[in-house]
């Protein structure tokens, strides 16, 4: 059953035991089998992830949109639905990452359909890397490479510019197969890319075109003859790649899973974890403070953020909601998830010690792979200075709680006010230097603190523990104390005390809340009980001998 996917042989594979391309074709195989299943079991694998984003979210997605017009495309989605063909999302070039509005790659209409050129290597397609507009900021995501090297057929949505008669017509999409199961189609050159450092490992690669012929049906639209120069051409373009901008909400959803994970991996481990040091009988680890908070500041933001993020979905979702505000939503989502993400993971590794280190504990593994995600679907920081921008000048507006509905509403409505104010004060001139350098480094901050305030609106409406509450509370003052101090009333020694009445609140009830994330199924990490790691030590190749070392060997040591 998709319930209990995490039983299964490929999900139970000691994937650090592997080769590279063993684990790239592990994580191709789980992807087939997740999509079969449609189990949320992303964040074990995020190469499995990748795979199924560009595939699903990207790919299938944007050929979606023209299905009723173009049933020749149904044949194709139907493969890829089944994986029996895997597909690829290529976008940005290796010399415009920040600028794939301005791409190189062209497709040139001949009369039985176009040829698909690279014209020079910076115009080769990147595997990941990054949109960014003129106008504004917009970054594209990691996707599947294109190498034949793991038995599956390959086809791409090839981002090229459309030339009709020496005239460029605005960049469209086509459908190029890209590889059978064992070699490059003709004109196709893949080269692939060294591993992400620490990370779970994909074939990633960039792609040239070498005048490629493709039949005219190979145009993404609903209408195969229509060569209209789009009248603005940016707006189009958005409308082309428009899958993005759904996918920036999409995204967090495994790092909310690996915020969960993580938190019950620091905490079994902390409960069994002892120390002796002048005491007669051993303490655990989770009786030191130092220890303690790490651990209720990832559960309770994993079980604020997995509670808020189906209903920030449905908000933004909403027929009714603006398309500007349905994508402000997503960076709101993204950037709060993704910033807790940052804070949680790296503080519970450290705090195991050693342990904390190694890939089969995942917590190293999972704080490199959310690296990629700060820049999938649109780069955080990029995402929240166009978002901030638009709402200082009030093109519209984000639902947010009452001030006087909690502390972190208050500080939200604060910040932004402030910040409107300050942007009056230089005349509303936001290409100013003084904007660029006042107001702009406040982008995040104020973006954050809407999320934050959302989330805990959400959780108290959703009537999650106080304790949860009071500890989510006390983890986002931890990033704003002058305000809290300043402007919420709460002095540093207040704040002190208020975190130590929370956490000591959370504490005889952690056992408890550790289970609530209802993540245990899907944790691996062997040191989350002794009997557990003990079996995974023996599992692990074992190096004995009968060498005797000579007496002048060790003579010479001593």
């Amino acid at each position: 059953m998709a319930s209990e996917l995490y039983l299964h042989p490929l999900f139970q594979t000691k994937v650090e035991l592997l080769s590279a391309d063993e684990r790239v074709a592990l994580s191709y195989r789980r992807a087939r089998l997740l999509l079969q299943t449609y189990n949320p079991i992303c964040s074990l694998d995020i190469a499995m992830f990748t795979i199924i984003a560009a595939h699903v979210g990207l790919t299938i997605g944007t050929l979606s949109r023209h299905l009723r017009e173009r049933p020749d495309f149904k044949p194709l989605v139907d493969r890829m639905l089944r994986f029996d063909t895997v597909g690829i999302y290529l976008l940005t070039e290796r010399g415009h990452g920040l600028d794939a509005f301005n791409i190189e790659t062209t497709a040139t209409k001949i009369a039985d359909g176009y040829i698909l050129h690279t014209p020079r290597e910076e115009a080769a397609k990147q595997v990941s890397l990054v949109v960014r507009l003129a106008c504004h900021l917009h970054r594209h995501r990691f996707m599947p490479a294109s190498t034949p090297s793991f038995g599956i057929p390959k086809v791409a949505l090839v981002m090229a510019r459309l030339i009709v008669d020496g005239k460029d017509h605005g960049s469209r999409f086509f459908v190029t197969p890209i590889c059978s199961e064992r070699e490059m189609y003709h004109g196709i050159r893949s080269v692939r890319l060294p591993p992400r450092s620490g990370t779970a490992p994909l074939d990633f690669s960039i792609t040239s075109f070498d005048h490629v012929r493709l039949p005219l049906t190979a145009l993404v639209a609903s209408d195969i003859l229509d060569y209209a120069i789009p009248q603005r051409s940016l707006e189009a373009w958005w409308d082309e790649i428009w899958r993005i901008q759904l996918g920036t909400m999409a995204v967090p959803a495994p790092w909310i899973s690996a915020i969960k994970a993580v938190a019950y991996i620091g905490g079994r481990y902390s409960m069994h974890r002892s120390l002796v040091g002048k005491r007669s009988t051993p303490v655990p680890i989770i009786s030191f403070r130092t220890q303690q908070w790490p651990i209720v500041q990832a559960t309770a933001v994993g079980m604020v953020m997995a509670n808020w993020f189906p209903i920030v979905i449905g908000q933004a979702m909403k027929r009714s909601t603006d398309h500007r505000v349905r994508h402000a939503l997503s960076v709101v989502a993204k950037t709060t998830i993704c910033r807790h993400f940052q804070r949680c993971v790296p503080e519970v590794a450290e705090r195991c010690g050693a342990q904390g280190t190694f890939e089969h504990n995942y917590m190293a593994r999972i704080e490199n792979d959310g690296k990629g995600v700060i820049i999938a679907e649109g780069d955080v920081l990029t995402l929240c200075i166009r978002l901030f921008s638009e709402l200082l000048q009030k093109r519209y507006e984000v639902p947010m709680p009452d001030p006087d509905e909690s502390i972190l509403a208050l500080h939200a409505s604060s910040l932004l006010e402030e910040n409107i104010a300050l942007l009056q004060s230089i005349d509303g001139d936001y290409r100013s230097d003084s904007f660029n350098a006042l107001i702009l480094p406040q982008a995040q901050i104020v973006v954050e603190a809407i999320g934050h305030a959302l989330a805990y609106s959400a959780a108290a409406r959703s009537n999650l523990p106080k304790p949860i509450l009071d500890v989510y509370e006390c983890a986002v003052i931890r990033q704003d104390p002058a305000w809290y101090s300043e402007q919420g009333g709460i002095s540093r020694i207040a704040q002190r005390r208020r975190e130590d009445a929370a956490v000591s609140a959370m504490l005889p009830d952690l056992s408890s809340y550790l289970e609530q994330l209802n993540i245990a199924n899907y944790v691996q990490a062997p040191i989350v009980t002794d009997a557990s790691w003990k079996d995974y030590l023996a599992a692990l190749p074992i190096h004995t001998g009968n060498a005797i070392p000579e007496a002048e060997y060790i003579q010479a040591m001593l």
